[in-house]
C-alpha cells in the first residue's frame, strides 16, 4: 500500500475511532504509531512511542500547562467568579441589561486567572444564571451571553489552548499571551456593545437590577484587589520579560496560593480539590499531546501536510480564500470536539500551509482560536452550549442557542476585522523587551 493510501486510511480510522468515543489522544496515539509501524517497522515506532512520551513530560516548556492549570484551579476553588460577578454586579446591575454586561466583565476577568472556555461557561452558569433569572432576565438571554462570556477563556491569557498551538508550532508562547489581550479586550467591548443595542432595540425585554448604595459598591470593589494584582504581576512580568512563560506559570499558580491563604479562601478540602482538578485535566491534555505527536510523526513521514498545501494553494482562489476554508473547517468541527482537541489534530496539517501563504503565525494563532471558540457555541451542536445545559437543566437547547445568535453575529464581525488589521493582535507581541 503506498503512503498516500496508508494516509487516507489512517485518517478514516480516526475518525471511526473518533465517532466511537475513544478519547482523541488515544485514537491519535493508536493510528500514528500503526501507521508508522507499516511504513517504517514495528521497532521504530515502539521506540518512538517511549522517546515521545518521555521527552513530553519532561519538557520545560511544556511546565507551562500545569502550571497555568494550577494556578485557575486555585482561583476557582478560591471564590473568585462569585467576588468578580458581584463586583461588576454592584456597579453597573442596575442598568437595564446590566446584569448581562456585568456577566460579560466578570467572565472576561475570569477568564484572565482561569484560560479555559468550558470552566469559565460552568462557572458562571451557576454564578449569574440565578441572579439574571431573580430579576426577570429571559432564560435565552441569561444562557446566551454567558456561553458568550465562557468563549473569552480562549483567548485571553494565560490561554491553555494558545500555549498548546505555541507548543506545536514552535512560537513564542509569551508573544501568543500578548497578542490574545487586545483582541480579548475587543471581544468583551462588542459583546457589551451587542447588549446595548438588544436594549436599544427592545427596550422592556431586558430589566434593570436592584440598585446599591456607593458604600456596598466600593465594597465589593475592594474584593477583587487579588485577581487583579495577580493578572497584572504575571502578565506583566511575561510583557517585561522578567519572566519565562513557564516561569510565570509557576509564579501566577504560586501567588494564586499565597493569595488565597492570606484572604483566608483557601483551606484543606480546597487545595486537594484544585491539586486533583489540576493534576487531572493536565494529564488529559498531556496525552492528547504525545497521541498528536505521535500522529504528527506518521503524518511527516506520509508528507501530507506539503501535500495538502500544494492542493489548497492549487485552488487559485488566493490565500484569504484558502484562509475562508480552513476557518469553515474549524466552524464545522467545532460542533464535534473540544477547542483543546480541535488544535492538537488539526493544526500540524494546517501550519504548514498557513507558513507558505505567507500569514503571521502569531496573528494565525490568535484567528485560529477565535474560530475554535466561534464553532463552540453555534449551531446545532455547541460544545459550551451542552456545558451550559448540564448546569441549567431547565433551559432547552433550542432556547440557549437562541440566546446565542446576537454574539455568533458579533464574533463574525470580530473575525473580520482581525483578518482586515492584523496589527490589532499583533500590536503588543511586537512591543515585548
Amino acid at each position: 500500500m503506498s503512503p498516500d493510501a496508508v494516509a487516507i486510511l489512517g485518517f478514516v480510522v480516526l475518525f471511526a475511532l473518533m465517532l466511537l468515543r475513544v478519547p482523541v489522544g488515544m485514537a491519535m496515539g493508536l493510528v500514528g504509531v500503526a501507521g508508522y509501524s507499516y511504513l517504517v517497522g514495528p521497532g521504530p515506532a515502539l521506540k518512538l512511542v517511549g522517546q515521545t512520551s518521555m521527552r513530553t513530560v519532561t519538557d520545560y516548556t511544556f511546565g507551562v500547562i500545569p502550571m497555568f492549570m494550577l494556578m485557575g484551579a486555585l482561583v476557582s476553588v478560591s471564590g473568585v467568579s462569585r467576588e468578580l460577578f458581584k463586583a461588576a454586579n454592584s456597579m453597573i446591575g442596575h442598568m437595564r441589561g446590566g446584569l448581562g454586561v456585568a456577566t460579560v466583565v466578570a467572565c472576561g476577568g475570569f477568564a484572565a486567572i482561569c484560560g479555559s472556555s468550558v470552566a469559565t461557561a460552568a462557572t458562571f452558569s451557576a454564578v449569574a444564571y440565578p441572579e439574571m433569572r431573580r430579576f426577570n432576565y429571559p432564560q435565552s438571554f441569561s444562557t446566551g451571553v454567558i456561553a458568550a462570556g465562557g468563549t473569552l477563556g480562549a483567548i485571553l491569557p494565560p490561554s491553555t489552548v494558545l500555549a498548546v498551538y505555541a507548543i506545536l508550532t514552535q512560537q513564542d508562547i509569551g508573544k501568543l499571551f500578548m497578542a490574545g489581550i487586545v483582541p480579548g479586550i475587543l471581544a468583551m467591548a462588542m459583546y457589551v456593545l451587542t447588549i446595548a443595542i438588544i436594549v436599544k432595540a427592545r427596550p422592556g425585554w431586558l430589566p434593570g437590577g436592584e440598585v446599591k448604595p456607593w458604600s456596598e459598591r466600593l465594597n465589593d470593589l475592594k474584593n477583587v484587589w487579588a485577581p487583579l494584582v495577580l493578572f497584572v504581576f504575571v502578565i506583566g512580568g511575561l510583557y517585561g520579560g522578567f519572566f519565562t512563560p513557564t516561569e510565570a506559570g509557576g509564579v501566577g499558580a504560586s501567588g494564586a496560593f499565597i493569595l488565597g491563604l492570606l484572604r483566608r479562601k483557601l483551606d484543606g478540602p480546597k487545595i486537594r480539590e484544585a491539586l486533583l482538578s489540576a493534576t487531572r485535566t493536565a494529564a488529559a491534555v498531556f496525552t492528547v499531546l504525545i497521541g498528536a505527536l505521535l500522529f504528527g510523526y506518521f503524518l511527516t513521514i506520509t508528507q501530507s501536510p506539503q501535500k495538502l498545501t500544494e492542493f489548497l494553494t492549487g485552488l487559485g482562489i488566493g490565500r484569504y480564500g484558502v484562509l475562508a476554508l480552513i476557518m469553515l473547517m474549524y466552524l464545522v468541527l467545532g460542533c464535534l470536539m473540544d477547542a483543546m482537541a480541535m488544535i492538537i489534530l488539526t493544526v500540524p496539517i494546517i501550519f504548514p500551509v498557513i507558513v507558505h501563504l505567507g500569514f503571521d503565525p502569531i496573528w494565525f494563532g490568535v484567528i485560529i482560536v477565535m474560530t475554535v471558540e466561534l464553532g463552540l457555541i453555534h449551531p446545532p451542536v455547541g460544545m459550551n452550549v451542552f456545558v451550559i445545559k448540564s448546569v441549567v437543566k431547565d433551559v432547552s437547547f433550542t432556547t440557549i442557542f437562541k440566546g446565542v445568535l446576537p454574539f455568533i453575529v458579533t464574533d463574525i464581525v470580530r473575525l473580520v476585522i482581525l483578518i482586515a488589521f492584523p496589527i490589532i493582535a499583533l500590536w503588543l507581541p511586537t512591543r515585548m523587551n
